[in-house]
């Protein structure tokens, strides 16, 4: 699964205006496109991470949206976030239990604020049945 987020931008003012399709809350602006492409991942992935914090729903990334422009957010919410997809209705004591660690620990791997290293992501993926993929654009 991609975690990648289709974006509106329009020109506006001598700028250019960020909205995430699916996320109302979510929206920045920029003086250039370079700006506002940064400033839009920037935003997604605050957004992204206060929502795994307190613990909010997160809708999955609408598909194929015509005009639109897909961001990503940083790595370390996309690993939270796939993790928190992943695990589904599994509870974070099952987790800990299949990788024989503590559930502050099975915690943290959805905490978009710690950086997992690959083979804890490795594993952690392995349990929950899927598989690593690392992809650099």
């Amino acid at each position: 699964m991609e975690v990648i987020y289709p974006a509106r931008i329009t020109s506006q003012d001598g700028g250019f205006f960020v909205q995430f399709v699916g996320l109302e809350d979510t929206f920045t602006e920029g003086a250039t496109m370079e700006e506002a492409l940064f400033n839009a991942s920037e935003v997604l992935s605050v957004m992204l991470a206060f929502k795994l914090d307190n613990e909010q729903e997160i809708p999955s990334p609408v598909k194929r949206v015509k005009g639109a422009v897909y961001i990503a957010p940083d790595a370390k919410t996309q690993a939270a976030l796939l993790l928190r997809y992943a695990r589904g209705s599994r509870t974070f004591s099952d987790l800990a239990r299949a990788l024989e660690t503590s559930w502050p620990q099975a915690k943290r791997l959805e905490d978009p604020h710690h950086w997992p290293s690959l083979k804890t992501l490795d594993r952690a993926a392995r349990v929950l049945g899927k598989r690593l993929v690392l992809s650099l654009e």
